[in-house]
């Protein structure tokens, strides 16, 4: 059998920070990143495909703050699944294209994928994601009255929305997709780390405002597809040492044991880079064979070894 990978996309690849986000950008990022990933359908994996949504996302919260006394708001998991639907509409259709061109016969889908929670997870009462649009404290303090948000003030003078980000539990749909993928199908799944649900009192699904972190999520998919490698694709070449700081190191590859050492030591930031180095450990430790963090431009150099960050049992 093929190889399977599971390849997790940051959504600013898709809406870098410093550009509009118009959905002709957001097109165009798109085809740039199908790209890279055309490299592991030359190689031959069986691909699973997750993305992350946070610009997205913040974007459909604030059309509904400018929209709300006109039309009636969306809870935040219904935006997650918006976003999921859209992303997934634009790698599937970018990437439908690409093998078309090149005369491969293999089919892409999407799957709307709902994450299960715990509904008692310690972050649905002490929310620390922050999400959406940056605001002065008297205007986030008053849309917090007005919205029912909790509000924090994330930088100096800068306040944002934040909500639970809840430890992913089980991935519905997980069969299907490792089915499919197996089959050689390339599947875009669990999109945004998925919709937050949990199991309500009458053993029926319901949703939650929240977020659930897609890399963590992405690592919850691949051991559920019985992934070889789990590929996390973010903004950055490789992971560092000391990042930003004058000492600053790059790691061309970390074992199991100095990927836990390095994060006991506080060199991967619980915002940023820390939840991948958890990602990658929660993979490796459940039949994964190796890990790789490296940014969109940096696949192919990866691929040969000699760019990006390898995770090795």
């Amino acid at each position: 059998m093929n190889k399977s990978i599971i390849i997790a996309l940051g959504g600013n690849a898709l809406s870098p920070k410093e550009e509009a986000g118009t959905i002709y950008q957001q097109f165009a990022h798109t085809r740039e990143s199908i790209d890279n990933i055309m490299h592991f359908v030359d190689l031959e994996y069986n691909i699973c495909l997750t993305h992350g949504n946070g610009p997205q996302v913040g974007d459909e919260l604030y059309r509904m703050e400018l929209t709300h006394e006109i039309i009636p708001p969306l809870p935040l998991g219904v935006c997650v699944a918006e976003t999921q639907g859209s992303i997934g509409y634009m790698i599937q259709q970018s990437l439908q294209n690409v093998l078309k061109q090149k005369k491969i016969d293999r089919e892409v889908v999407t799957l709307i994928t709902q994450t299960i929670v715990d509904k008692n997870d310690p972050t649905i009462n002490d929310p620390q994601k922050f999400i959406g649009r940056r605001y002065d404290k008297v205007e986030a303090q008053s849309l917090a009255r007005q919205f029912n948000w909790t509000v924090k003030e994330q930088e100096p003078g800068s306040w944002r929305q934040v909500v639970p980000s809840p430890m992913p539990q089980f991935i519905e749909h997980g069969r299907s997709i490792q089915t499919l993928v197996d089959s050689g199908t390339i599947v875009i799944a669990s999109g945004g780390g998925g919709i937050p649900t949990f199991w309500n009192d009458d053993r029926k699904l319901e949703g939650l405002n929240a977020v659930v972190d897609k890399d963590l999520s992405a690592a919850l998919l691949g051991r559920v597809i019985k992934a070889n490698e789990l590929w996390i694709i973010t903004d950055l070449d490789q992971v560092c040492l000391n990042f930003g700081k004058p000492n600053e190191k790059p790691l061309f590859e970390m074992t199991i044991d100095q990927a836990k050492k390095y994060l006991n030591e506080g060199h991967f930031q619980a915002g940023s880079m820390g939840p991948k180095i958890e990602s990658a450990l929660y993979f490796l430790n459940h039949h994964g064979e190796k890990v790789v963090i490296t940014s969109i431009a940096g696949v192919l150099g990866a691929i040969s070894g000699s760019a990006g960050t390898s995770i090795i049992k």
